[in-house]
This record gives structure tokens, C-alpha cells and sequence, in this order.
């Protein structure tokens, strides 16, 4: 059995989105964190500097180790933001910023 099985969930109708200019499917309710870990994705960061892949890892905001650029906008915590329909996901280069 999948999680949604387990659980009873019926989320509304998937929905698709962008990381790093692939579509990938997302579902209401998700994070964009939940909706990159369903693709098969597990870094979206590099750190500053040494360019080390970082992902979730605390999951709950503390950490910002899964910061990622969503819809231009940099430093967003993959854990906590909702994913939205159209969303235009980026891999997050060091503090995201072009004068880094």
C-alpha cells in the first residue's frame, strides 16, 4: 500500500509544476518539498562554497537545509511552502542571490 492508501486521502485533481524546467506532478495540499520528494528528487540546494547537494532535513522549517527558488523568489524553505499550480521551481545555488 502507498501512503495515500494508508491514510484514506483523496486530494484533489494533481496538478503540474516546473523544477529546473521539468513538468512534475504535484497535489493540493502538498509541499513543494513532499511534491519534489514524489518525483524522485532529493536535492534542490547547493551550498555556498563547496556546492554540496542539501534537500529536507529536518522537515519542519528549522534547518533551511531544503532552500529552494520558487517563482523567482530565492531562500524559500521547500518544507514549508505550499505547492501551487504553475509553480516554477529552481535548484538554489548558494544564498540564491546573483551577486553570490
Amino acid at each position: 500500500m502507498n501512503p495515500r492508501e494508508l491514510a484514506q486521502a483523496r486530494p484533489g485533481a494533481a496538478f503540474t509544476v516546473t523544477f529546473d524546467g521539468r513538468p512534475v506532478e504535484a497535489l493540493p495540499g502538498q509541499t513543494v518539498a513532499a511534491a519534489l520528494w514524489a518525483a524522485g528528487v532529493t536535492s534542490w540546494r547547493s551550498t555556498r562554497g563547496a556546492g554540496r547537494p542539501r534537500g529536507v532535513f529536518c522537515g519542519i522549517g528549522v534547518c533551511f537545509d531544503c532552500l529552494v527558488t520558487v517563482n523567482g523568489r530565492a531562500n524559500r524553505r521547500a518544507c514549508l511552502v505550499p505547492v501551487q499550480p504553475g509553480d516554477v521551481i529552481r535548484t538554489q545555488e548558494g544564498t540564491g542571490r546573483e551577486d553570490d
